[in-house]
């Protein structure tokens, strides 16, 4: 019996992994209804995340999908909210999870039974409707997200007492008509804060944006018009990056980063640009900035009765709201903090997943990791992992060892719009699905395909690494994973070609394969 916290899409997944290794799956989901961060309410939630209506997803609806269940080919190809929370119910009644949940059943404790030593189980204590129920769980998924606390720091803000305007964190944000004729100052330059920026200045005097630290911005429309993270990630991008020299892979980052405009122009350019950073996906930025609507400005000094003071800058700047785009905090108020070590907004975890120093692995927090890609493919890999580690199929190193590769990761600190993370944002996505999926036997063999199925492999390794290449062996394998890695492409196009004959296809895949064909033979020629 596994305990899962949370139905959002980590909830899910997890969910259905469990059912596919024969386990048995209770998910408690503390609203009525699933989707997590993609179901948006009106009204604010305590212990929820909260979404504005304009979110659209930063990531492909290919990168994005469950590996086994492809998003329909009429969806568009990055999605809006609502979109995303439909697909997430197609997901669910395909597979049959909502027989597995328990809405309206807020988790209250997990702790470790007296024979934890030698049963790995736990007490899960729940809350549905004012009574509480306890029961016993032979392993414990932890799926709640890291959207639902914010962190406001505002002892990191000299004077924010004596300023007399209005100032929230992002979290409360839901439409821009409380910016109506207002000048605005958005502090914190993540995805939220641009779109919350780009937003207010249709109907705000002025808007201005804070930052200390700058950041790489992309679009989502990419070269050649392409979906951003289906030209960035991929097998052959990702073998340049992880093994060029160092100064060589940043230079290309700066030169991709800076290929769209020249981020020193717009106030954009990290100050350390060598720096690995979650890049920013947003399309109308420059074109603001171009157009006056949005001003950059360097980090915060000072706050006055209405006014600001930036460093660097003498003048003060007059303005009437502040919105705080400063993160959130990482907590887990059901667990004891010693099965769980938060410290500096992140938990020591092996692979990001597991505690190191449990006598027994039967406890799993899925999703906490932020990765330049899609974040579903990386969830559900990370719950085909912990089930099968659960039911005994995989091993986890020795605690010493688990131990020593977190206190490696802990050494280097990247500092992220003024807040400190984890060195989990330098983890390459490709890298991680890879490593986990060699866990469980579902790594693609390229060069083993090149032998069997080269189209396919040709298509694996110079095309976008969709999450379908991890179902084409091992277990869990899906029957229908060629078909959808060589259709990619089609679903792709299907939603913007609605003027053009379907048969037309466009030739840069094709083009992509044929050269990727001839490099390839040349160093499969080469290497031996």
């Amino acid at each position: 019996r596994v305990a899962v916290v949370g139905a959002g899409v980590s909830g899910l997944a997890a969910t259905k992994c469990c059912l596919d290794e024969g386990l048995e799956p209770t998910c408690f989901e503390q609203s009525q209804d699933i989707g997590g961060l993609w179901r948006y309410t009106e009204h604010i939630e305590a212990g929820r995340p909260s979404l504005y209506p304009s979110v659209i997803s930063n990531t492909s609806k290919e990168m994005s999908a469950f590996s086994d269940f492809p998003f329909p080919e009429h969806f568009p190809v990055f999605l809006p909210n609502a979109l995303f929370l439909d697909y997430l119910r197609l997901y669910t009644e395909h597979f049959s999870l909502r027989e597995h949940m328990k809405f309206g059943t807020k988790v209250v404790s997990i702790r470790q039974r007296p024979d934890f030593a030698t049963t790995g189980q736990w007490n899960v204590v729940t809350e549905a409707a004012g009574k509480q129920t306890s029961d016993v769980f032979d392993a414990v998924m932890v799926c709640s997200g890291n959207f639902s606390e914010p962190s406001l720091p505002l002892q990191c803000f000299p004077g924010i007492e004596r300023f007399r305007g209005q100032y929230f964190h992002s979290r409360q944000y839901k439409h821009p008509d409380v910016f109506q004729g207002k000048r605005v100052l958005v502090v914190g330059m993540g995805n939220s804060g641009v779109d919350i920026a780009v937003e207010a200045s249709r109907v705000a005097a002025k808007v201005t944006i804070s930052t200390s630290r700058g950041s790489w911005l992309l679009s989502r429309v990419f070269d050649h018009g392409y979906p951003w993270d289906m030209v960035l990630n991929t097998r052959l991008m990702s073998l340049i990056k992880t093994n060029l020299p160092a100064p060589l892979s940043w230079w290309l980052l700066n030169y991709k980063a800076n290929k769209w405009f020249n981020h020193e122009n717009y106030g954009l350019q990290p100050e350390k640009s060598w720096l690995v950073r979650e890049a920013l996906l947003n399309d109308d930025l420059p074109s603001y900035i171009l157009t006056g609507r949005i001003t950059i400005k360097p980090g915060v000094k000072e706050f006055k009765d209405s006014s600001v003071l930036f460093h660097n800058c003498p003048e003060e700047e007059p303005i009437d709201i502040i919105v705080f785009c400063t993160g959130y905090s990482i907590s887990f108020p059901f667990l004891e903090e010693s099965v769980v070590r938060v410290e500096n907004k992140h938990a020591s975890l092996y692979k990001y997943v597991f505690p190191t120093h449990l006598q027994k692995p039967t406890l799993a927090v899925i999703g906490l990791i932020k990765p330049l890609g899609g974040i579903m493919p990386m969830v559900e890999m990370q719950a085909r992992w912990v089930s099968r580690v659960f039911k005994g199929l995989c091993q986890l190193p020795s605690q010493s060892v688990m131990e020593k590769e977190v206190n490696e990761q802990k050494k280097n600190k990247v500092q992220w719009f003024g807040l400190t993370f984890d060195e989990v944002l330098k983890t390459e996505w490709l890298v991680y699905l890879d490593t986990l999926a060699s866990f469980i036997g579902a790594k693609p063999s390229v060069l083993g395909l090149l032998f069997t199925d080269p189209w396919l492999a040709l298509t694996i390794f110079f095309g976008p690494c969709s999450p379908y290449q991890f179902r084409l062996r091992g277990p869990g394998r899906w029957e229908g994973a060629r078909q959808a890695i060589l259709t990619q492409w089609d679903r792709v196009l299907k939603p913007t070609r609605t003027r053009v004959p379907a048969g037309s296809s466009s030739s840069f895949p094709s083009l992509l394969i044929v050269v990727g064909f001839l490099l390839l033979l040349a160093a499969v020629i080469f290497g031996f």
